[in-house]
């Protein structure tokens, strides 16, 4: 296997089941990384409107790691506790003997006016979305920055991150603070030449996600939904493509790349 752009790191990559994490667990293999993968494979809330993944998926991805020729270690970790996730990276480290890439995946959503949605409707969205990209973080950098060799670490925002889409405030809120968070760790490691980006999706197929009704119902339902969901090059895009922009900041060719918001949108977040 020829040397590719991530040769001979180590990647994490949390929410990695299904999806958009599976899809970047598999792109920085093909690349030449060794992977570990994380999700919690199993229903956390009544309040998410859809099953989240499971063990057997997470194995699915450590096949298909494994068929690029890298290594590949699942770990069933919760992000939402700080004792799984460093669990899980110690396990990484023990493994591999290093860490190089963080990506901080794990994301669930749902739907319902800012006024009118739940405690725990709130709450578990936040604490996947924006208290897991912590727990995430702070549970890597201490041995990255041990280390001494730098690093990279990319946070999966949305274009929700950047713009104030409707009905689900509490997930455009969540990853708002992921980009805060992004801003604020990036000026911290720099001088750890560990380098911190978000990346911002548009609406992705083939995650498992939904906001619990069909898109269309949504939009005549809620027509600053449908505007927000338009985009000027497609509706929309495909795991591969958000893994593609994972893979470039994780790799040297973004050597100088931090504190980014780096869009994967097909215009959405540009258009008029």
């Amino acid at each position: 296997m020829t040397a590719g752009r991530v040769a001979g790191k180590v990647a994490f990559v949390t929410g990695a089941a299904r999806g958009q994490g599976r899809s970047h667990a598999v792109r920085l293999a093909e690349e030449g990384a060794d992977v570990v993968v994380t999700d919690v494979c199993h229903d956390i809330s009544d309040a998410l409107p859809y099953s989240l993944a499971s063990k057997e998926q997470l194995e699915e991805t450590v096949a298909l790691v494994k068929a690029t020729g890298r290594q590949c270690v699942a770990v069933q970790a919760d992000v939402r506790s700080i004792t799984d996730v460093r669990a899980a990276v110690d396990a990484t480290t023990a493994e591999f003997g290093r860490l190089d890439i963080v990506v901080a995946n794990a994301g669930v959503m749902s739907m319902g006016r800012a006024w009118e949605l739940s405690e725990e409707e709130w709450d578990v969205v936040m604490d996947v979305n924006l208290k897991g990209v912590w727990n995430t973080a702070r549970a890597a950098i201490p041995g990255m920055i041990e280390a001494g060799v730098g690093g990279s670490i990319v946070m999966i925002s949305s274009a929700a991150g950047i713009r104030g889409h409707v009905p689900y405030a509490h997930y455009v809120a969540s990853k708002h603070g992921v980009v805060g968070l992004m801003k604020a760790l990036s000026n911290e490691l720099a001088r750890h030449e560990i380098r911190v980006n978000t990346v911002h999706p548009t609406g992705v197929s083939d995650t498992g996600i939904t906001v619990g009704v069909p898109i269309e119902e949504l939009a005549a339902r809620e027509p600053l939904f449908g505007m927000g969901a338009t985009n000027p090059l497609a509706p929309f895009v495909e795991p591969r493509d958000v893994s593609n922009a994972v893979l470039f900041l994780a790799s040297n060719e973004a050597r100088y790349v931090t504190g980014l918001q780096f869009t994967v949108d097909a215009g959405g977040t540009n258009k008029p």
